[in-house]
């Protein structure tokens, strides 16, 4: 024993934290072996998307983008429970800027199965290493440090110096927040109950880091409830990673965010976002909605946004050029 376990242990209030401790243990052992076990390698993504062509093309130097979209993080980034291309919410989101804009969204991938927020410093140095900046950078993290109980002052903090790594660089940074791993049903009580906090205190530290570094956080932990409700669609196969239902929801929050991002620092996307406002009917629209902004948010608040049910599953309804 250590010397504060020796210490809990003399006495009955120690000796019920110490049972307690080795309970919690006991489960966290328990819950590691049934969760998280998906070694598959996620579908393959990466491509360029434009709103003409539903399959996306593929990248090589030279070839002219408008926007490069990056996908920094863990296994839920890159797309770990998708059994095609179609559902990784890296493909999710670029599909999306492609429809809404009208221009070529080159998307690449950086993240890897697995990684804490100690593995974010590696992928931006990676990224460095192959090339220039991207113009956006999404990224997932947060899960593995819950499971892999990592300081979550620490995991912050790593995060928020990746985000102004990128930012310095120019990119415009969307962060999604760690979720609620206490949605996870393998996990047992009373450990789903802690883990549950630890990923709310993560999620909330996460979140001030990222608005430091003038980063852009989206609180993945509010889609928790529609884990909660059906989690035989929202979760993968193994439990643990969202399914494509999961990651549409994931995606639906992450895109409006990036979209308003990249309009307020690109002239060129804002405009492409008014063009595309003005030639969609979208409902109440009036002639008193003028200027980009109003536009912007009529595209934003247009039910093509938002996530659809229909036949049993979740799908995003992305805005439609006429």
């Amino acid at each position: 024993m250590t010397g504060v376990a020796t210490v809990l242990a003399g006495s009955s209030a120690g000796t019920a934290s110490w049972a307690a401790y080795r309970l919690l243990m006991a489960q966290a052992g328990i819950a590691r072996g049934v969760i998280g076990r998906d070694t598959s390698k996620p579908p393959e993504a990466d491509g360029i998307y434009t709103a003409a062509f539903r399959a996306p093309q593929p990248w090589r130097a030279g070839k002219p983008v408008d926007v490069h979209l990056m996908v920094f993080g863990d296994s839920t980034a890159a797309g770990v429970g998708c059994l095609s291309a179609d559902e990784v919410p890296g493909v999710r989101v670029a599909r999306g800027l492609a429809e809404a804009t009208g221009l070529r969204i080159r998307l690449s991938t950086k993240a890897i199965s697995g990684a804490t927020s100690k593995g974010l410093a590696g992928q931006v140095d990676a990224m460095f290493v192959a090339g220039p900046p991207p113009d956006v950078a999404v990224i997932f993290i947060g899960a593995n440090d819950i499971t892999k109980k990592h300081s979550i002052t620490a995991s912050a903090r790593r995060l928020g110096a990746a985000v102004a790594r990128l930012q310095l660089a120019g990119s415009v940074v969307v962060v999604g927040t760690c979720p609620d791993l206490g949605t996870v049903s393998a996990i047992p009580q009373p450990l789903r109950t802690i883990v549950h906090n630890w990923s709310a205190r993560l999620a909330k530290a996460q979140f001030a880091v990222t608005a430091a570094a003038s980063g852009h956080p989206v609180p993945l932990g509010d889609l928790g409830p529609e884990f909660l409700t059906a989690p035989d669609r929202m979760f993968a196969a193994d439990g643990f990673h969202p399914s494509a239902d999961g990651y549409a929801l994931a995606a639906a929050k992450i895109l409006p965010v990036l979209v308003t991002a990249i309009a307020d620092r690109s002239p060129e996307i804002s405009q492409a976002l008014a063009f595309s406002s003005d030639r969609r009917a979208v409902a109440g629209d009036t002639a008193e909605r003028r200027g980009i902004a109003a536009r912007l948010r009529g595209l934003i608040e247009s039910p093509g946004w938002r996530p659809r049910r229909a036949m049993g599953s979740v799908h995003i309804e992305m805005p439609v050029q006429n």
